[in-house]
């Protein structure tokens, strides 16, 4: 016992003696350790006879708590006062102005589909939203494309493994080429008068500098009886007037074919190239006037109408699409699409919007 007192009083003066966590940790490993003095007298606990192994091993588990003990209280003021000691260091000057954040922008893609959405809901039209994974009758074949059309050829595009569970052309997955099959899926779920607007992502094998392998579109749809081709021009004509903010913007249609329109018409916006530089703009002169294409349109074809289950001998309806990048490259003067998608900060904050501040056109006069 004599033997266990005197371990006890070394192991106390080492643990008091420690004035830092290393040193401490030493100390630990000293006494507690496998090789440590309390671990060593307890592996001698069993050449003793029994009484004497019980009243050695109880005064040993005991010492081993309070060294224990012991250690985690100097631990707690150790640290204690290293972080007294760093506080007295690492002061911090709570005068001093903080470091100017980085003022977040818009995208001119998020910035363009809100004042689409916000120019075509004052015209009464509805929002919808579909898929980015469609199957080939919605992609394809209730558009008019069937099997063996040409005009599949001219939207090529990314194919998926078919899924087990469909049969058929719905079994085979795709990439949405175009953001027309949810105005499939939304005549489908609504009777007509149809009114509706719908963007998102589109997919296509295309890289270069008005191309990517993905980007966004808006389409829109107007189904009801008696629309006709003068519906379609006065929407175009007044949607190109607002998104431009040009009164007496010209706007030409030219005819074109699509599948999923008869008659199809491409429209033109009237633009000058005074100095080399294009301008949206109506010319001073009808002989100096330039046009740019900047959408496709049409009479939705009857055989779309069928496939969804409207009459087209009841009903009749207008529709037409664009690039939402081409929108926002027009109008904000962005040269090279490939940028909008290379996630350069220096790029947003040119071309970006403040939160704040940016273009609304519900709120201009």
């Amino acid at each position: 016992m004599k033997e266990i007192t005197k371990l006890k009083e070394e192991l106390t003066a080492m643990v008091q003696a420690a004035n830092d966590l290393d040193s401490l940790e030493q100390v630990r490993v000293s006494a507690l350790g496998k090789k440590g003095a309390i671990t060593a007298q307890m592996k001698t606990l069993g050449t003793m006879d029994p009484e004497e192994r019980k009243t050695k091993g109880q005064a040993l588990n005991a010492l081993k708590d309070e060294i224990a003990a012991l250690i985690a209280r100097q631990e707690a003021a150790l640290k204690r006062q290293d972080m007294d000691a760093r506080l007295i260091r690492e002061t911090v000057d709570v005068t001093l102005a903080p470091r100017p954040d980085y003022i977040g922008h818009i995208h001119p893609i998020s910035q363009t589909m809100e004042e689409l959405v916000t120019i075509f809901a004052s015209m009464g039209f509805e929002v919808a939203e579909g898929p980015d994974i469609e199957d080939d009758w919605f992609n394809f074949t209730a558009l008019n494309f069937p099997d063996g059309h040409p005009a599949r050829e001219m939207q090529d595009t990314f194919f998926l493994p078919e899924d087990p569970d469909e049969e058929g052309e719905h079994a085979r997955k795709l990439l949405r080429t175009h953001t027309s099959p949810v105005q499939i899926r939304y005549m489908k779920e609504h009777k007509p008068p149809v009114k509706m607007i719908c963007m998102g992502r589109t997919y296509r094998s295309d890289y270069d500098m008005t191309h990517t392998p993905m980007f966004h579109q808006m389409e829109c749809l107007y189904v009801d009886k008696n629309v006709h081709m003068g519906h379609l021009k006065g929407c175009l004509t007044d949607f190109v007037r607002a998104f431009f903010e040009i009164e007496d913007l010209p706007v030409r249609f030219r005819p074109s074919f699509f599948p999923f329109v008869e008659p199809g018409a491409e429209v033109d916006i009237g633009c000058t190239r005074a100095g080399g530089e294009l301008r949206i703009a109506r010319a001073p002169s009808e002989t100096e006037q330039n046009w740019l294409e900047i959408l496709g349109a049409g009479m939705v074809h009857p055989n779309v109408l069928r496939n969804c289950g409207i009459d087209p001998d009841e009903y009749q309806g207008f529709a037409f699409g664009m690039g939402v990048e081409r929108a926002a490259m027009l109008k904000y003067g962005i040269p090279d699409l490939r940028t909008f998608y290379e996630c350069d900060a220096r790029w947003l904050k040119h071309y970006g919007f403040d939160p704040l501040k940016r273009p609304n056109p519900a709120t201009r006069s």
